[in-house]
């Protein structure tokens, strides 16, 4: 497996976080880091792949049924857009 650098600036708080979580999982934080990454690209491709399956056919007019049963009332408090 190839190798890259790659400049990495992050927040001081997470910095520290991560080491903590690298210290206590006994890796460096160059490793824990890494498989922080391939984890997240792993579950972006996992749930693409998901939807991508699940709306195979579907179309926009498909959604016409669920719309047409929606109820017309406000949002709920907090929910309204401003």
């Amino acid at each position: 497996m190839s190798k890259i650098s790659y400049p990495l600036k992050l927040p001081a708080s997470l910095k520290t976080a991560a080491q903590r979580l690298a210290r206590e999982d006994g890796v460096s934080l160059n490793q824990w880091i890494s498989v922080a990454v391939a984890q997240k690209i792993g579950a972006v491709e996992t749930a693409a792949g998901f939807f991508k399956r699940t709306a195979r056919d579907a179309k926009p007019e498909d959604l016409m049924p669920f719309l047409f049963n929606a109820r017309d009332e406000p949002p709920p408090k907090g929910d309204d857009h401003p």
